[in-house]
């Protein structure tokens, strides 16, 4: 079995809370490393940034998929996706640090490539996941400062 067969999805359920700000703060473990906070003052800061999150993605993108990513049926991210006729835009896609490096995000990003439209993504400039969508023909449409949009398009690697 490859690794790509490994992986399936299903979609988020109410029971999943706590799990998915597990996830949201390992997206989160580069920054929170270098605030002085103890472990309860970080823990409350990102209750409170995930709860916004979830807030804005619901009011944002409410036709957006929001699924948590299985890998051998365990749960190890989590993938948000709106879909529109124009334009696939990745609102989040999140591994779990013991579960990277298996060729998980690169088959689900390929996955969304493979349905040939534009497909976005904001990306924080100093985010390890930049190198994987550069890999894998992305490139930078603009730059925010705090955030960079990536883009790949199909006509790009057409040429």
């Amino acid at each position: 079995m490859t690794d790509a067969e490994r992986i399936r999805m299903r979609p988020v359920t109410p029971e999943d809370g706590e799990f998915l700000l597990a996830v949201y703060a390992a997206a989160r473990e580069i920054e929170m490393a270098l605030v002085p906070w103890d472990e309860t003052q970080k823990l409350a800061f990102l209750r409170q940034q995930f709860a916004a999150q979830t807030s804005y993605y619901a009011s944002e993108f409410p036709t957006a998929s929001h699924n948590i990513i299985l890998f051998d049926d365990a749960a190890v991210g989590r993938l948000y996706v709106e879909r529109k006729p124009e334009r696939t835009t990745i609102l989040d896609i999140t591994v779990l640090p013991r579960y990277r490096k298996n060729g998980i995000g690169t088959a689900l990003i390929s996955g969304l490539i493979g349905e040939n439209r534009p497909v976005s993504v904001q990306v924080e400039p100093f985010n390890p996941s930049r190198d994987l969508f550069t890999r894998l023909g992305f490139s930078v449409a603009s730059d925010g400062g705090a955030n960079l949009r990536m883009q790949w398009t199909p006509d790009q690697n057409d040429a």
